[in-house]
């Protein structure tokens, strides 16, 4: 299985899965099987998602589950906390 961060992305960018699928030439059903992980993308496609969310396909898709965006944000707090400014 793929995993994806599509509906993320779209979300974030305001744009709806009529306008998305418009933007790479398929179906706007085929946007909601993408989202749900139903279906995996061909290259070409996965490709062309990357380029409307402008962001390099691995930012859009992974072999391997995506961790929750709560668990990263928390992580990259733990870490700005523990920086050192003492150069």
């Amino acid at each position: 299985m793929v995993a994806n961060r599509i509906a993320v992305f779209r979300t974030e960018r305001g744009i709806s899965r009529k306008d998305l699928a418009a933007l790479v030439s398929v179906n706007p059903q085929t946007i909601g099987f993408l989202e749900r992980g139903t279906y995996s993308p061909s290259v070409e496609l996965a490709l062309k998602l990357a380029e409307v969310f402008r962001v390099p396909v691995e930012a859009l898709f992974s072999l391997q589950p995506f961790p929750a965006l709560a668990d990263q944000l928390s992580a990259a707090q733990s870490n700005a906390r523990g920086v050192s400014h003492d150069d």
